[in-house]
């Protein structure tokens, strides 16, 4: 199984952090996943223009290619002026519009405050559930409070993002076991 974990800002550092306590339970509860971490602050990545993901050059394609190879993506976004970012907005941009079919697709998200909770219902599932993935339905909010000097504090934040794990791996299972029984059903 391939798993992307995408922290899709190229400021601030919670997301991040958020993103290494989920990349620590993969690894440690799943080794035989495949997982990888692409933090966007890490890359230079062009705006799409409308081009085939194909068509793009270095850390553009580079990403893009490991998107669209992925079985399972946990995304982690924060909230700026009540939206998701745009490096995460080009990411979306830069894929095709079935860039998500057959993955699962998770999330959390990092804000300020409680008053943005429901960008994730407004702007994000809309987003996913376009592009063909198979959202998980629950998700992880996680205000500021959580966090202090560059770590998060909030043992239940954790065992939030834990369960998200579980419930992005048990889907991708249940998934995977649909996708068989209808291949199985043509009997060739």
């Amino acid at each position: 199984m391939n798993i992307i974990g995408l922290s899709g800002s190229i400021v601030g550092s919670k997301t991040r952090t958020a993103m290494d306590v989920v990349a620590k339970e993969i690894t440690e509860k799943y080794p035989d996943a495949d997982f990888q971490l692409i933090d966007l602050k890490d890359y230079d990545l062009q705006f799409s223009d409308g081009r085939n993901y194909l068509d793009y050059a270095g850390d553009t394609a580079w990403i893009t290619r490991k998107i669209m190879a992925a079985d399972a993506i946990i995304i982690g976004t924060p909230v700026f002026q009540a939206s998701i970012p745009a490096s995460l907005k080009n990411i979306f941009d830069l894929l095709p519009v079935g860039a998500f079919h057959e993955k699962v697709v998770s999330f959390f998200v990092t804000a300020g405050s409680s008053r943005h909770y429901l960008v994730a219902d407004h702007q994000l599932k809309p987003t996913l559930a376009y592009m063909k993935a198979q959202i998980v339905p629950t998700y992880v909010y996680i205000e500021e409070k959580s966090f202090q000097q560059k770590k998060l504090i909030d043992d239940d934040v954790s065992f939030r993002l834990e369960r998200l794990v579980e419930d992005t791996m048990d889907t991708y299972e249940a998934a995977e076991w649909i996708r068989k029984k209808k291949e199985d059903a043509y009997g060739f």
